[in-house]
């Protein structure tokens, strides 16, 4: 797990979130983070180190699930 995941878990934890990190689903392209928290929508949090870039699979699967409500977020180093 990058440091900046780590910081990203911790952040969102401190708020009351629970965190799953997505490692292995059924879908490729979905993002790396799941946060869960009462009275809050999901939200998906895709994590990009310097240099990385959202590939055009995790676009898709991103407008995807914008289209059914969630948020998503992309946390860059």
């Amino acid at each position: 797990m990058s440091r900046l995941q780590t910081r990203t878990i911790k952040k969102y934890e401190s708020d009351g979130f629970f965190v799953i990190n997505l490692i292995a689903t059924n879908h490729n392209g979905i993002p790396d983070l799941l946060c869960l928290k009462d009275g809050f929508k999901p939200i998906f949090i895709e994590i990009k180190e310097k240099g990385d870039k959202v590939s055009p699979l995790q676009e898709y699967i991103h407008k995807q699930l914008k289209k059914q409500g969630f948020t998503v977020i992309i946390e860059k180093a």
